[in-house]
């Protein structure tokens, strides 16, 4: 039988009500409160526990930033995160090298159940993986749901609502997102 753990990496239905679970969260949020604790001239540099957790290489991440886990996030050469980024990784997230998020730019690769009692009672939520590729520019307040690929070298306009995938070199906009055009 697997664990609430090895569900939600599965891409299974699994229940966020679990002590393993809790756990996890709390030493995200614990190396969160130390990132976010960092002295000014730190500007960008990832807190020690924070860098425990996620894998990267030569990134930036502004504080306040806020992740569910950490353990999900997969950071490429030279990508940053404005300040007020959230990502939710309840399955992988990963951003290829040199993109660059802006202020409050919120990734969620969560979906919960549509049934009431099983939402609120059971917990019951399912995870599906978000990337994003090299050279992406994604504008502030933007929110990227669940399960999508934005390809390398696309932009997403400030305040976009990103709902399905994004081709390489293209721009989107809009809620829910559009693409206006090409950049060939």
């Amino acid at each position: 039988m697997k664990t609430e753990r090895q569900k939600m990496a599965a891409g299974e239905w699994y229940t966020c009500l679990d002590a393993e679970l809790d756990d996890l969260r709390a030493t995200a949020r614990s190396a969160v409160h130390e990132h976010n604790s960092l002295p000014p001239e730190e500007r960008g540099a990832i807190g020690p526990k924070l860098a425990r957790l996620l894998t990267a290489k030569d990134a930036m991440i502004e504080a306040p930033f806020h992740c569910a886990y950490g353990i999900n996030i997969v950071l490429g050469d030279q990508v940053y995160l404005n300040a007020g980024c959230t990502i939710l990784d309840c399955a992988t997230v990963t951003i290829g090298e040199q993109s660059a998020l802006g202020p409050n730019v919120q990734i969620y690769c969560a979906e919960h159940h549509q049934d009431p009692v099983k939402r609120t009672v059971d917990g019951l939520e399912i995870a599906h993986p978000v990337h994003i590729g090299k050279r992406v520019w994604i504008g502030g307040g933007a929110i990227i749901l669940a399960g999508l690929t934005i390809g390398d070298g696309a932009v997403v306009g400030a305040g976009s609502v990103v709902t399905r995938d994004v081709p390489p070199e293209t721009v989107v906009v809009g809620n829910p997102a559009r693409a206006i055009k090409r950049n060939d």
